[in-house]
């Protein structure tokens, strides 16, 4: 089962979002020789999940939810 993902993480900076890891960015486990996966509001903004054919429906009182990833 994947963890749920965090549609506006506090520090998103602090952990590599490539895989259901998440490892903290300076202890990297998945070992592909890549650097750190950005979260996706670091790359498009903070309401990125509203934009695009994400799927995910959050609710706007509630933007730290988190939503199950598939």
């Amino acid at each position: 089962m994947s963890k749920k993902f965090p549609l506006q993480p506090k520090f998103p900076e602090r952990i590599c979002w490539g895989c259901d890891k998440y490892c903290p960015a300076h202890d990297l486990q998945c070992g592909n020789g890549s650097g750190r996966c950005q979260h996706p509001c670091e790359i498009l903004g903070e309401d990125w999940y509203k934009h695009g054919d994400w799927g995910i429906e959050a609710s706007e009182d509630d933007p730290s939810q988190t939503v199950e990833p598939g």
